[in-house]
């Protein structure tokens, strides 16, 4: 890819112009398991526009984790289309697809994924290093503007084990936005966070969703992220049963 990636934070503003940040059409996934063939998306239909705050739900084998993993580029595929960002990214090949994820997408994991060896501040910085190669001051400027958001600017030359699990996960939100993605990917994000701190999370994430114009996916079992997200897609036996919208509407 030659084309020069533009690295600024972007306000929601501009972002909402665009269509459909996501369109998913007659998506179906199959693994074969020994003779076993596992259907784990059946011809699932769905769009996300930009700056939303969205959870796909269901019960365990219900298809969560296999969207996001397909939204992600981690995955493709057996029959559909999906265009994220208006590319088709399941003709994307392993090179284009690492690409597109390291200018697009930003992850949030539930385990937090530090590398132990990294100060807070060296963890956000890992990625534009290793993937966007970013120009030192700017990544300095960018860091700082981060770690301010996400209230950790004086923990900035701690390492992981020396903060907090809600700390870690603040972390974990800087890290995913400060290569400036139209989209962060969460599984069960607040899994290893008690109550109190997980409504914290969760509220921080639409700061940074109201600030910056990212959209926020979430794969989750947790109530409190069902709760305040503003978008559910219900998933049930791999088939999308619901897509309810905050106020009550709902739609099959």
């Amino acid at each position: 890819m030659d084309e020069q990636i533009d690295v600024s934070i972007r306000p929601q503003k501009e972002r909402s112009n665009m269509v459909a940040l996501i369109k998913a059409q007659n998506i179906t996934k199959d693994y074969q398991t020994e003779e076993v063939v596992v259907h784990a998306l059946r011809e699932v239909d769905f769009e996300i526009e930009p700056a939303s705050f969205v959870s796909f739900v269901g019960p365990s084998g219900s298809g969560k984790t296999t969207i996001l993993n397909l939204i992600g580029c981690l995955d493709k595929p057996s029959a559909g289309n999906l265009r994220i960002a208006d590319t088709d990214v399941i003709g994307l090949d392993r090179k284009n697809s690492a690409a597109f994820r390291g200018k697009h997408l930003g992850f949030i994991f539930q385990d937090f994924n530090l590398i132990p060896v990294l100060t807070v501040y060296e963890n956000i910085e890992y990625p534009l290093i290793m993937v966007q190669n970013i120009p030192p001051q700017e990544r300095k400027e960018r860091i700082a503007r981060l770690l301010a958001a996400v209230d950790m600017t004086d923990q900035a030359h701690k390492y992981p084990h020396q903060v907090s699990g809600g700390q870690k996960q603040r972390v974990a939100i800087a890290r995913a936005l400060v290569t400036n993605p139209a989209l962060v990917l969460a599984d069960e994000p607040t899994a290893n966070l008690d109550s109190q701190t997980a409504y914290a999370v969760i509220g921080l994430m639409k700061k940074m969703r109201d600030d910056f114009g990212t959209t926020f996916i979430f794969s989750t079992h947790d109530t409190k992220i069902v709760g305040e997200a503003e978008v559910i897609f219900r998933l049930e036996d791999g088939r999308l049963t619901a897509k309810e919208m905050k106020g009550g509407a709902k739609s099959g």
